[in-house]
């Protein structure tokens, strides 16, 4: 069995979750905005022991840049040998661009 992978969140993905719960608690609901919170993380542990399960970006097609779908999200990360670097949490409808 491989060792479980670290996972580390880049600060755009730290912005996004911020952003998520700020537009949750401007709705006037943020208990809905919390539990999806609790939900995207709940999801991003996984990873750590099954890291390959996600899939590949469709826009990119990139082996090492997956996503899983949290509906309504988008968990976009990074893979490499000993890390899951999530990069982005976008709503499921938005397509990734490149820069």
């Amino acid at each position: 069995m491989q060792p479980k992978k670290t996972i580390t969140f880049t600060a755009s993905a730290v912005n996004d979750l911020d952003d998520i719960r700020s537009w949750y608690a401007d709705q006037q609901i943020p208990a809905v905005g919390d539990k999806l919170l609790r939900e995207i993380v709940s999801q991003v542990e996984k990873l750590g022991a099954f890291p390959e399960s996600g899939r590949v970006v469709p826009e990119f097609g990139i082996a090492n840049l997956r996503e899983i779908i949290c509906s309504p999200f988008r968990i976009i990360y990074r893979l490499n040998e000993n890390k899951v670097m999530v990069v982005r949490v976008w709503r499921s409808e938005r397509l990734l661009k490149m820069p």
